[in-house]
């Protein structure tokens, strides 16, 4: 440490309040130094730099519970840690706010942050926005590694029946968890593209045949085969649901709502095709029956349950809420717009087919996403010129929000891939760990050790240790620090 006009350490019995103002403290944090002044540091007097200014009067038990060494020679206060965060966080004592830089960690920094003893509340919103998304991908991290080291461990305090819904679980949702187990996702996905061929088959004249009524009917092949179909996804749906860890949460689930309505309609229309002729006029079955057949193509929508490519693309259209409703808005002020235009232009034509204004909105939807029908159109040289400024208006329209919607797909895919590698990079670490001084552990080894017993968030106390700062505070009750820079960026 140095001092204004004097170099020796401060006296107990002098004012030292009115020292504290004077004096200069020089730190060096991985070989870059700063010099601070006390009255710049007693602005927050709570955080570590803030206590080195008394901490000489202590004596060296006090120096080095807060800094890592000291030079009574250059008399500089040392501290391994990250430089880059540093030069930020002594933001805080001149500007009163702290940015993070881009490129580093945010969670390394909130770490840096927390030692320097600095409260988050001085970080800008807009860091702290990446904070949370940081946190948010560590959480999913341990949530997959977690759920990969259940699959492993086996409790032996649990029942059979309660292993064999495991076992059942694993194997119905998990196609990655076995070969058994991705033939039944493949024979899944065949079932779910048969019954839609069927369906749509089934509407041909030429395949239907004429029931003893004079009423066309699907064919007793197809009849057969939609039958078979329904009864895997009947049994699938069943197994599942018994299965399941969480009853309810499974039942609410939007994907399972989907299977109940692929489902459902097969066994109404057969109830109502039994019994509902005594109950009601046979028109009205025939007529319901129709009804509940159109909705199979519910059935289409459970492929997402084996696609990522479509669960991705259903992401990145909730994330674009924002654009979608703005391009919605954009499109109903300019069909509202053009449809009146179009209607007060074309009055004078003998001939108009612009009847009236809510009978041109349909012309203006067509025109301005550039459909364009022809059975509406403008005869006159307004209403044509309002027609090719509506159509201009509806590419400009539609063109805009493509890119955002392509960079969430693009995003979530990427960050998808991402997080499935971390797992298992976070995996091949503790089975490293796991094998107390061995360069690598076998896999059966590895499942030894998850069924010698649950401790913690973790099947075995020898698998507790990671040698990755970002899957430590979320998977391991223990902590453990580096002294250099964080390995996480």
């Amino acid at each position: 440490i140095k001092m204004a006009g004097d170099s020796r350490f401060p006296d107990a019995d002098t004012d030292r309040s009115e020292k504290n103002e004077e004096t200069e403290i020089v730190v060096n944090v991985g070989g870059v130094k700063q010099v601070f002044y006390g009255d710049n540091l007693n602005q927050y007097p709570e955080t570590r730099l803030a206590e080195l200014i008394n901490c000489l009067s202590g004596g060296y038990d006090s120096i080095f519970s807060l800094c890592d060494d000291y030079d009574p020679g250059k008399r500089e206060f040392y501290f391994d840690r990250d430089p880059d965060a540093f030069k930020c966080i002594i933001d805080v004592y001149y500007f009163g706010e702290i940015h993070m830089k881009k490129g580093i960690c945010p969670i390394c920094f909130k770490n840096e942050m927390e030692f320097g003893k600095v409260d988050l509340k001085f970080l800008d919103d807009c860091c702290k926005t990446h904070l949370s998304e940081k946190k948010e991908e560590l959480e999913e991290i341990a949530r997959r590694v977690q759920l990969i080291l259940d699959d492993l461990g086996v409790d032996a305090s649990e029942s059979r029946w309660k292993r064999c819904q495991k076992y059942i679980w694993k194997f119905l949702e998990k196609p990655e968890s076995s070969y058994p187990a991705r033939v039944i996702a493949v024979l899944s996905f065949l079932f779910i593209l048969i019954s839609s061929i069927v369906m749509c088959v089934g509407t041909i004249p030429d395949l239907q045949v004429v029931d003893a009524e004079g009423n066309r009917m699907e064919h007793p092949t197809l009849d057969s085969i939609e039958t078979a179909c329904i009864g895997w996804f009947t049994m699938e749906y069943v197994l599942r649901l018994i299965s399941s860890p969480n009853k309810l949460h499974f039942a609410l689930s939007f994907m399972n709502i989907v299977d109940v309505l692929a489902i459902l309609p097969f066994y109404v229309s057969l109830t109502l095709t039994h019994l509902g002729a005594k109950l009601m006029e046979l028109s009205n079955v025939q007529q319901a029956v129709q009804a509940l057949r159109i909705m199979r193509i519910a059935r289409i929508f459970k492929l997402a349950r084996h696609s990522s490519g479509l669960q991705t693309l259903t992401y990145a259209l909730k994330r674009s809420f924002k654009e979608l409703g703005l391009l919605l808005m954009y499109l109903a002020v300019g069909i509202f717009v053009f449809s009146a235009l179009g209607y007060t232009m074309e009055q004078s034509h003998p001939e108009t087919l612009f009847k009236s204004i809510p009978q041109s909105f349909w012309w203006a939807i067509i025109t301005m996403t550039t459909v364009g029908y022809g059975d509406i159109y403008p005869k006159t040289t307004l209403g044509k010129l309002n027609a090719a400024i509506s159509f201009l208006c509806g590419v400009i329209a539609i063109a805009l929000p493509i890119h955002p919607i392509i960079n969430n797909f693009v995003r979530y895919y990427n960050k998808q891939r991402v997080l499935e590698t971390a797992a298992k990079h976070e995996l091949e670490l503790m089975e490293l760990n796991s094998a107390e001084g061995k360069a690598t552990t076998s896999k059966t080894e590895l499942e030894d050790l998850a069924r010698e017993g649950k401790e913690g968030p973790f099947y075995s106390s020898r698998l507790k240790v990671s040698h990755s700062d970002t899957f430590i505070h979320l998977l391991s009750e223990e902590k453990h620090y580096r002294t250099r820079l964080q390995s996480c960026k």
